[in-house]
């Protein structure tokens, strides 16, 4: 059977056949249902709206690190954890849908015979697993969170079908909109933060299944990127931190309405996103792993670093995946 993954020269890439074909099996054999996988209705996952363990972990959020919220009540320190956490995980069921509406318009021109189109379908299958999984914890906790901010919600179907026509700018966007939901997920686990079970096991799936699904973006990239022309690989150049950017401030930044509801101070809405200093290590510690890819791939050169620093995402390089950010580690 003939592969349609082939490098500049012709060649079929068998690393990455390889890799294809592990994901994919990995996908068969180990893969979670949210209705089959958790137990929902078990006293352990009860949902408590004044669990003191909503209370947001001030070196990981960098709305909790304000003095502003650590001076609060703890009541309402409760409570604008519960709503700030449903609303994360809201935004992020609302960027997985977007994910799928680009990769189903990407899979759908693949040629016969394509390893991609297998696992595209086995990722779209784990991302509708994670949104349904997503929307039943929304609902429990009981917050009538909005999710995105209401221009992307507006702008979201467009993306997803333009993403599927420029696919090269898609993957950099996925893994633009993954990584800090990744990273924030993981360094809450890392740092023993108390998370209420519920929430703490839907992490726990979703860590497992992305990492499958980053690692298939890593390597589509570096399959694709090689084969592009110069111009091509210059534009992915300043597409990669522009994305980076922008969608995590889409993803992590919750909407003017969460602030109105509060009562957050305007310069308090500021610094915690994303003009304080800390709140900025917080961001760019998000990328470490992207700047090293946008290194491996030769995306990084005098302009585009200038564009990192400009958009306050540069900083130190990853040197394994999952590597904890030593800048907040250090602080």
């Amino acid at each position: 059977m003939t592969l349609s993954l082939l490098t500049s020269k012709g060649v079929v890439d068998e690393p990455y056949r390889d890799l294809l074909r592990t994901l994919s099996e990995g996908s068969v054999a180990k893969s979670f249902d949210p209705y089959r996988d958790i137990a929902w209705d078990s006293p352990e996952f009860a949902i408590d709206k004044d669990d003191p363990r909503w209370v947001l972990a001030a070196a990981i959020d960098p709305l909790g690190a304000t003095q502003w919220y650590r001076d609060l009540p703890l009541e309402r320190q409760i409570e604008i954890g519960r709503w700030r956490q449903a609303n994360t995980i809201k935004v992020g069921a609302a960027f997985e849908s977007i994910l799928i509406r680009g990769m189903m318009q990407y899979i759908m021109k693949l040629p016969n015979g394509s390893a991609e189109f297998r696992y595209c379908l086995h990722e779209m299958t784990e991302e509708c697993n994670h949104i349904q999984m997503f929307q039943e914890l929304v609902n429990r906790i009981g917050a009538d969170v909005p999710g995105m901010r209401p221009l992307f919600r507006a702008l979201s179907p467009i993306v997803g079908v333009a993403g599927g026509y420029a696919h090269v700018i898609l993957w950099i966007g996925i893994l633009a909109g993954e990584e800090p939901i990744d990273h924030y997920q993981k360094a809450l686990i890392r740092e023993g933060v108390n998370i209420p079970p519920a929430v703490l096991r839907t992490m726990q799936i979703h860590i497992a299944e992305e990492a499958r699904h980053i690692s298939f973006a890593h390597e589509f990239l570096r399959v694709h990127v090689e084969r592009m022309n110069p111009i091509s690989t210059a534009v992915c150049g300043l597409a990669f931190p522009l994305a980076m950017r922008w969608l995590a401030g889409e993803i992590m930044t919750p909407p003017r309405s969460f602030a109105e509801r509060f009562d957050i101070p305007d310069d308090v809405f500021r610094e915690a996103f994303w003009r304080g200093e800390h709140s900025r290590k917080i961001l760019s510690s998000y990328f470490g792993e992207m700047r090293t890819l946008a290194d491996d791939l030769g995306l990084m050169n005098r302009v585009t670093r200038k564009v990192w620093k400009m958009l306050h995402i540069d900083g130190e390089h990853a040197r394994y995946r999952g590597e904890p950010a030593r800048s907040l580690a250090a602080g």
